[in-house]
C-alpha cells in the first residue's frame, strides 16, 4: 500500500517535511520518499496534497478503565485495597469497547498510554495501546511503565480509611520500602545457587523491570515539593522516570532542567478543581519546553475527554508553545517518553504504518482527520 502525494512531516530528528509519498507492507512503513508516484495502482491513497502526520500519541490517559455515566461498576482504575500493589497489571482492566478508543482513533490518535490511577502510592503496571482493535493482548504495544503517585491523591484516600500514608513523608517511605525490598529479592535471585531461589513474590517481580530500567517510574505528581520528592527518589534507587502533570513545572522550570527531567502536561482544558493544583496554567508546557525539557501534552482522559488531545495542544499554543513543540508534545516526544520511539511519534522505514491525513491545521477546532490508518489499516 501506498500514499502518494502527500506533504509529509516525517518527526524524525531532522524533523523534515517534504511532498512524496509512504510505502507500508504488513503494517509496517518500508519506504518513505520524496520521488512522485510512477504508475499508480487502484488502491493507492491519493492524498490530494494533504498533511500526513504520524498517528497522534496521548502519553497519559486512564481510556477503557472506566466508562462515563455508569458509575462505580465501570470503575476499573483505583484498586484501594492496599496502598502498595505494583502487581497489577494495566492490561487485566482495559475494555476495548468503551466509547473512547473509537472515539481517540476518529480524532487521530492513534496510540494511548494507559495508567491506573492516583489513589495508591504504587499503583501497578503501564501501557502503551493502540486505538484500534477489540482484544486488547493484540492492542498493547509494550508494557512501558510502572505508576507511583504523590501528594493528595494517596493522602485524602487512605487518610479517610484511618490508614497509612497520611501524610507525604508517608507516601515516600512507603515508595521507598518497597523498591528496596524489591532490590534486594532481585539481588537474592540473581546470586541465588541452583535450587534457592527466594519465595515467589509478585510484588517484587513487577518491580524488577522497573529497576532494571526495562519501563520507566511514571509519578503522579502536581506541586514543586513533590515533583522534587518524586525526583529523589528515582536518583535514589537510579530509576528512569518520567513526570505526570508537573503542574508547579513552570516554578522549577529551571531546576527541572538541570536534572534533564522530562514531562507529560496535562489536563490543559480543566480547572484548579484541587489545592495541589492551585498554579496550573496552559503555559506550563510551553515554558517547559523553552527551558528544554523534553515535553509531551496529556488529556489525563477522562479528565479530559480524548478527542479533545488536538485541541489540547492548540490551547498551549495560544498560551506560548511553538507550533513544532506542540507537534512533538502529541508525537514524537510523547513516544520516546513513554519508551516507544522505536514503534511510533515519527515517519520513517521501520515503524509501524500510525498515520494521519489532515486537510486542515490538526491544532485547529474546525479540523478533522481525512484517512486514519493504525496498523497499515484505514480505520
Amino acid at each position: 500500500m501506498v500514499i502518494y502525494n502527500a506533504k509529509i512531516h516525517t518527526m524524525n530528528a531532522e524533523r523534515e517535511v517534504f511532498t512524496g509519498s509512504v510505502t507500508f507492507k504488513d503494517g509496517i512503513i518500508t519506504e518513505v520518499s520524496r520521488e512522485p508516484a510512477r504508475a499508480v495502482k487502484a488502491d493507492w491513497i491519493d492524498a490530494h496534497g494533504a498533511d500526513l502526520y504520524p498517528g497522534f500519541i496521548d502519553a497519559h490517559t486512564h481510556v477503557g478503565l472506566t466508562t462515563n455515566g455508569v458509575g462505580v461498576e465501570s470503575e476499573d482504575f483505583n484498586e484501594e485495597s492496599e496502598p502498595c500493589a505494583p502487581h497489577l497489571r494495566i492490561t487485566d482492566a482495559i475494555n476495548p469497547f468503551d466509547a473512547s478508543f473509537e472515539k481517540a482513533l476518529r480524532a487521530g490518535i492513534t496510540t494511548v498510554v494507559i495508567s491506573p490511577g492516583s489513589m495508591n502510592p504504587i499503583s501497578g503496571s503501564i501501557a502503551a495501546v493502540s486505538t484500534s482493535g477489540k482484544r486488547i493482548d493484540k492492542m498493547v504495544l509494550r508494557d512501558v511503565g510502572m505508576k507511583f503517585a504523590m501528594g493528595e491523591n494517596p493522602k485524602m484516600t487512605y487518610m479517610n480509611r484511618d490508614e497509612s500514608p497520611f501524610t507525604r513523608m508517608a507516601i515516600a517511605s512507603i515508595i521507598r520500602e518497597e523498591l528496596a525490598k524489591a532490590k534486594r529479592y532481585m539481588e537474592d535471585k540473581e546470586n541465588a545457587e541452583e535450587g534457592e531461589l527466594p519465595e515467589l513474590d509478585m510484588k517484587h517481580e513487577a518491580l524488577i523491570p522497573l529497576l532494571r530500567r526495562e519501563i520507566k517510574a511514571h509519578f503522579h505528581c502536581h506541586r514543586a515539593d513533590d515533583i522534587f520528592t518524586a525526583v529523589r527518589i528515582a536518583k535514589e534507587f537510579g530509576l528512569d522516570y518520567v513526570l505526570i502533570h508537573c503542574t508547579d513545572g513552570h516554578l522549577i522550570a529551571d531546576e527541572l532542567a538541570e536534572e534533564n527531567a522530562c514531562a507529560v502536561v496535562g489536563p490543559i482544558i480543566t480547572d484548579p478543581c484541587k489545592p495541589e493544583m492551585a498554579n496550573v496554567t496552559p503555559a506550563n508546557a510551553g515554558i517547559l519546553a523553552a527551558h528544554g525539557i523534553k515535553t509531551a501534552i496529556c488529556t489525563d482522559h477522562s479528565e479530559t475527554p480524548i478527542e479533545y488531545l488536538l485541541l489540547t495542544a492548540g490551547i498551549c499554543i495560544r498560551n506560548g508553545m511553538t507550533y513544532e513543540q506542540a507537534l512533538e508534545a502529541v508525537t514524537i516526544n510523547a513516544a520516546e517518553i513513554a519508551g516507544i520511539a522505536d514503534l511510533a511519534g515519527s515517519i520513517e522505514v521501520g515503524k509501524r504504518a500510525d498515520m494521519v491525513l489532515f486537510e486542515g491545521d490538526p491544532f485547529e477546532v474546525m479540523s478533522e482527520p481525512k484517512t486514519v490508518i493504525i496498523g497499515g489499516k484505514i480505520v
